[in-house]
């Protein structure tokens, strides 16, 4: 350790590993943070982006399932949205079970 007069200085190796890891710790939570969405009315709401990361599909092919009438969304000026219990509902609606042989 660096100490001036009994002082831990900035030079100091833990000091600035703390200092980095602290500033880390901080860019993580701000993540977190900026994912968080408020909800509306009850319910969240979903970007085209969101939406395919969850279906894993492509924004592409959640476009065809707009246009094919496959699942319910919202156009207010060029944004759609879509409700995250409608998503699901579909899901259950299409869900198909195994066969047993």
């Amino acid at each position: 350790m660096i100490f001036t007069d009994d002082i831990l200085t900035l030079r100091d190796e833990k000091v600035d590993n703390a200092i980095k890891s602290a500033r880390n710790s901080i860019k993580e939570v701000d993540k977190i943070l900026s994912s968080i969405k408020p909800a509306f009315n009850g319910e969240r709401l979903l970007t085209d982006y969101e939406l395919s990361k969850f279906l894993r599909v492509s924004r592409r092919t959640i476009q065809e399932y707009r246009n094919n009438l496959i699942i319910p969304y919202y156009k207010m000026g060029g944004k759609i949205l879509y409700k995250e219990s409608d998503i699901q509902k579909v899901l259950e609606q299409n869900y198909c079970k195994p066969i047993k042989i």
